[in-house]
């Protein structure tokens, strides 16, 4: 089964509320690369957008390739070096671009933030993370209390660390009950994890102040890695694809960061 290039981009975006983030996101969601016409077949999904995963896509024989990360934050001022690098095996093999960034992040059912949230089997979930009218993360209650090194544990086995260990900044209570996240680089919510009452704050990576934050404020906080944390989005867009009938693969690139 095929779809028309508009017709899939079109059906990402309004499941993903697109539009909806255009005046709070650097990242120009959407289809970022593209014929006016064309057919999807075969789709590529992945982390991030850069040579390695688009050459896997090549070599799949894709016809689109769906990032998280994606190329235009903001625009070009001109196609030469790495932008260049990165362009050159979407043009030479004709494959189309797709990105979605915070749309992907915020988004209850499909986003990262839900993803992880699926691996620590948070009740009662609502939205967290505000940016502007919109939400970039999801936060919950653990099914029953939690030490903080068990919490650990769960992510480790189940997210693509590269090997790398899940850190936490052991500020918080002895068990953990209420959770927030924000995947990727998430820290600058941890005020807002406190007003709201988080026993922990789960995220990707973390800046040096939240350190002193964090003990201050009397709240863990992981960091679970920035490529583990984003895997998440991109797998549900991939079966959300599959359910069109269309082909799909999975680009694995770890970073460990």
């Amino acid at each position: 089964m095929s779809l028309d290039l508009s017709t899939f981009a079109d059906r990402l975006d309004e499941r993903l509320r697109t539009d909806d983030y255009a005046d709070i996101d650097a990242s120009a969601n959407g289809l970022q690369v593209g014929p006016d016409e064309g057919t999807v077949e075969r789709v590529a999904f992945a982390v991030d957008g850069a040579v390695e995963p688009f050459e896997d896509a090549a070599v799949a024989d894709a016809d689109a390739v769906v990032v998280h990360h994606g190329l235009s934050w903001g625009g070009f001022d001109r196609v030469t070096g790495r932008t260049y690098d990165r362009l050159e095996p979407l043009f030479e093999h004709d494959i189309a671009l797709y990105v979605s960034h915070l749309p992907l992040d915020g988004h209850q059912e499909l986003g990262n933030a839900a993803g992880v949230g699926d691996v620590l089997e948070l009740e009662d979930r609502a939205p967290f993370g505000e940016l502007g009218p919109e939400h970039i993360g999801q936060c919950g209650t653990v099914p029953e209390p939690t030490a903080p090194d068990e919490l650990v544990d769960r992510l480790e086995s189940e997210l693509v660390t590269d090997g790398q260990p899940v850190r936490l900044l052991e500020f918080g209570p002895d068990e953990i009950e209420d959770v927030a996240i924000v995947t990727g680089s998430g820290v600058d919510w941890l005020d807002e994890a406190v007003e709201l009452g988080a026993d922990v704050l789960v995220t990707g990576e973390g800046k040096q102040q939240v350190y002193h934050e964090a003990r201050e404020a009397g709240i863990h906080v992981v960091l679970a890695g920035h490529y583990a944390t984003e895997t998440f989005g991109v797998r549900a867009l991939q079966e959300l694809a599959e359910g069109w009938g269309l082909e799909t693969t999975f680009l694995e690139a770890p970073t460990g960061l």
